[in-house]
């Protein structure tokens, strides 16, 4: 491998200016042509990646002005993970830029994208794409299932890569805190998929509560109408035949290797736990950005939840969560706060499954509280907020119309794509001089922290107890050595003779503590592993 080092001097980087405000660099290491051609082996891509962790920048030749490619500050050259779905969404809203990578693991589900940008170079693994195309992308947008964001993300970012990562952010706590770290420690931009949060319901719910609309809030109630996917269903007996075009073991990536059937692939995964998180996960990251942004939340520091039959292998068909959050100090004083008070502590509840919050008084008749998906309703000690999913449409119950300071930055035609060219935006800005986007993942790393606690307190409710959370360690603090959690592997009801028989199939039991670190840190299968936690 041969490699030329180039010092840059004064007067020559002043002179390509902005081309370079990306990469805070003394040194630029550019690729040959020779080793541009020849392509790079798995060792050679781990060895890349210790090479940044080691402090060494590698700038892709494409983004050095002259030779021949577009700069980052003309046109980003981005490679997709995950583009059978709401990857091929997030790709057409990002085609002023050059797409020069698609990679899915099942070609036929992604066949309608390989077709739309037929000069991209096509793949099934990720970790292959990376390697061979490791000078030649900028940034990467990844819609894979839930269960192998991290991977992609964390990968990509050591790489020094922007990335876009479709919500939920991650399958786990820990997961969340590695890509929010990586993303402080490599400062590349980011950008979570809750295209919400670029809309101007989020702005107005933020803004009229910090403008004391409604007085304190201590308690808020969310659902959504989801899941529209299968929930609840026993594990399937038998597998089925694996398509031609699908690569199962890729697919499956750190999670335990299980029979493939139709009912996990495409698109039904999100039901499982191996794979998805459930309406929670899924919804949550839409309905409650305004409550976290709008309350400034942090960890909670309590959790406690139900649900219909909670199954081994897959998400509940309808779950009640309860989140609790203690006092906390606002970055922006709230109007009618008293001189260093505090925001009080709230409750913060979720419904799905078809069940929702029940309608307070004052609620017009008629009126549906499911807005786009789902609704919040923040219950102050002055008035009534309510919005939709995603933040849309907020009003209040008294019907008064505010008019609140607008302090959050706006983000023009969001509905077509300001969501993603805003990352766009921000990937094109030095570390120095960026605007964080609207879900920077220094903001969607905690928020999808909170999001996935309350899948922790589904999956942990036979405790039939509140869970006590340390945010900062990631941990349950009141779990004790003699708990055990077992939980139902197969509903095994029938009818026998107009009689109605229940037959159980249970899992052995399994020490609590145990189960939940491996909820919050999940052991993945080899050979499959993450970066390590930045310090």
């Amino acid at each position: 491998m041969t490699l030329t080092f180039i010092s840059l001097y004064l007067n020559v980087f002043f002179e390509i200016g902005n081309q370079f405000n990306t990469y805070p660099i003394k040194n630029i290491i550019i690729m040959t042509e020779k080793l541009n051609k020849k392509p790079v082996s798995r060792r050679a891509f781990l060895g890349t990646t210790a090479a940044v962790a080691a402090g060494i920048t590698i700038v892709p030749s494409h983004a050095v002005a002259g030779l021949g490619h577009k700069a980052p500050s003309d046109k980003l050259n981005i490679v997709g993970v995950g583009v059978g779905g709401m990857g091929a969404t997030n790709l057409k809203h990002l085609e002023s830029e050059n797409i020069v990578g698609l990679c899915d693991v099942d070609w036929k589900y992604a066949k309608h994208t390989f077709d739309r940008y037929p000069n991209a170079k096509r793949y099934k693994d990720w970790r292959k794409m990376y390697d061979e195309m490791s000078t030649q992308f900028d940034a990467v947008v990844c819609a894979t299932a839930d269960h192998t964001h991290a991977l992609v993300a964390a990968h990509a970012i050591t790489m020094g890569k922007h990335v876009y990562l479709q919500k939920p952010l991650t399958h786990t706590v820990y997961e969340s805190r590695l890509l929010t770290k990586l993303a402080a420690k490599y400062k590349v931009a980011t950008q979570m998929g809750n295209q919400g949060s670029s809309g101007e319901g989020v702005n107005l719910t933020t803004e009229w509560l910090a403008n004391g609309e409604i007085g304190e809030v201590t308690k808020v109630e969310s659902f959504t109408d989801r899941p529209i996917w299968p929930q609840g269903l026993n594990t399937p007996e038998h597998g089925d035949w694996v398509p031609e075009t699908l690569d199962w073991d890729l697919f499956t990536g750190p999670a335990k290797m299980r029979p493939f059937n139709e009912i996990y692939h495409p698109w039904n995964w999100r039901g499982w736990w191996d794979y998805g998180t459930g309406a929670l996960g899924d919804m949550a990251c839409h309905i409650l950005h305004p409550v976290f942004v709008g309350l400034e939340l942090g960890s909670p520091v309590h959790a406690q939840a139900n649900s219909t039959l909670l199954l081994n292998d897959c998400a509940p068909v309808a779950q009640n969560v309860k989140l609790s959050f203690p006092a906390r100090t606002p970055k922006r004083r709230w109007k009618g706060m008293k001189k260093n008070a505090d925001l009080p502590a709230v409750d913060v509840h979720w419904y799905d499954g078809g069940i929702k919050f029940d309608l307070p008084d004052g609620w017009p008749d008629g009126k549906n509280p499911n807005d786009g998906g789902g609704g919040v309703i923040f219950h102050g000690t002055k008035d009534t907020l309510a919005c939709g999913c995603y933040g849309k449409n907020p009003w209040l119950l008294s019907g008064k119309k505010p008019d609140a300071p607008k302090f959050r930055r706006r983000i023009a035609n969001n509905l077509t794509g300001g969501h993603e060219m805003d990352w766009v935006r921000a990937c094109k800005e030095s570390p120095e001089n960026r605007v964080p986007t609207a879900s920077d993942f220094s903001e969607a790393g905690p928020f999808n922290e909170m999001v996935v606690m309350g899948v922790l307190a589904v999956r942990l409710q036979s405790l039939n107890k509140e869970l006590d959370w340390d945010g900062e360690k990631m941990e349950f603090t009141n779990l004790t050595d003699d708990e055990k959690i077992k939980t139902v592997i197969k509903d095994g009801f029938a009818i026998h003779n107009g009689h109605p028989t229940f037959h159980k199939t249970w899992t052995e039991p399994v020490a609590a503590k145990y189960f939940a670190s491996e909820l919050v840190k999940h052991t993945y299968r080899k050979p499959w592993s993450l970066p390590d936690m930045p310090a």
